[in-house]
């Protein structure tokens, strides 16, 4: 009785369904959707479980927060530190004074050396950023013969060490006569960096190759190819490499060392303008240990980096997340 009342019943569904599939998707969890991913994925974990990994998460979070912010902090806390105090090693001053600030552009040429380095960096990024996008370009875009063991020994050079090739360089601006000028800071990067093409490279061949052909029906040039498409589609990368760049000229003490030490101090940028100031100020030099300056020099030198990185934060992760899609 029960099988003869149920067929009229499983009749009509079966018609339903044949007449509108959102019945057959409703007919019963074992075939739809939703019901296999259900069984796929298991119940949505909540309540304590999911608090207390939360819970654990942030606190871990906070901790690296911290340990990375600590040595800020500190250096912080010391610029607004006597003499001495400035090496106690406490958070917060015993004796709070912002004397410091006033005082350092007297006793060091503190705005000459933001100025220098400010410029070199400008350069040095700039240089680097359009030379390496126009070699992964032509990497990336012409197909010639030996491309890829060309592009192999690009990449090799980043196995050579720095110091192998400090010399030759050194010999090579002082044939030219550029020693003790900012040349050599920033003029190694007419020439690109293997990494930074590297990394351009794999940008561009993530770019349609219907752009560029479509382009050149439209009668443009190589030229036009990499200025007009290339670089405008990618902007995260290139600034990703800008600000790369930057920081690393920004923070080059070697270099400074090597070709700026025979010249004047207002010449100096500023990592260099740092070490000479230890100098300056250490006891077993004769002077009076006033490191207090130093502290502020330094803070104000990290400065325009915290700056950089707050506003290209946005193009950074773009760009970084662009790179990782790539694969």
């Amino acid at each position: 009785m029960s099988v003869t009342q149920s067929s009229p019943d499983a009749a009509k569904l079966a018609a339903g369904a044949l007449a509108d599939p959102a019945v057959a998707q409703n007919a019963g969890p074992e075939s739809s959707r939703n019901g296999r991913r259900r069984r796929l994925t298991g119940p949505r974990r909540s309540g304590p479980q999911t608090l207390v990994g939360r819970l654990l998460l942030g606190a871990v979070l906070v901790v690296f927060a911290l340990l990375f912010l600590y040595p800020f902090v500190w250096l912080l806390a010391a610029s607004l530190k006597p003499r001495g105090e400035v090496f106690d090693n406490a958070l917060i001053p015993k004796t709070l004074t912002f004397d410091n600030y006033a005082e350092v552009w007297n006793q060091l040429p503190l705005l000459n050396w933001l100025g220098n380095s400010l410029i070199i960096a400008l350069l040095a990024a700039g240089l680097v950023a359009i030379s390496s996008s126009a070699v992964a370009f032509g990497f990336a875009y012409f197909r010639f013969p030996g491309r890829s063991l060309l592009f192999g020994l690009v990449l090799a050079t980043m196995m050579l060490p720095g110091a192998v090739t400090m010399i030759p360089q050194y010999l090579i601006w002082k044939e030219l006569g550029l020693i003790g000028t900012w040349v050599p800071l920033f003029g190694m990067n007419l020439f690109g960096s293997a990494f930074y093409i590297f990394l351009q490279r794999q940008f561009y061949l993530g770019l349609p190759r219907e752009l560029f052909e479509a382009a050149r029906l439209d009668g443009a040039s190589n030229w036009q190819l990499f200025t007009r498409i290339a670089m405008p589609l990618s902007i995260p990368s290139f600034i990703i490499v800008f600000i790369f760049e930057f920081q690393a000229s920004w923070n080059n003490l070697q270099a400074a060392l090597i070709y700026l030490n025979a010249g004047s101090v207002e010449q100096f940028t500023a990592p260099l303008g740092l070490a000479y100031a230890m100098t300056k100020y250490s006891p077993t030099n004769g002077g009076q240990g006033d490191y207090q300056y130093v502290m502020v020099a330094a803070l104000l030198i990290t400065l325009p980096m915290l700056i950089i990185f707050s506003f290209g934060q946005r193009y950074f992760v773009e760009g970084i997340a662009t790179q990782g899609r790539k694969g």
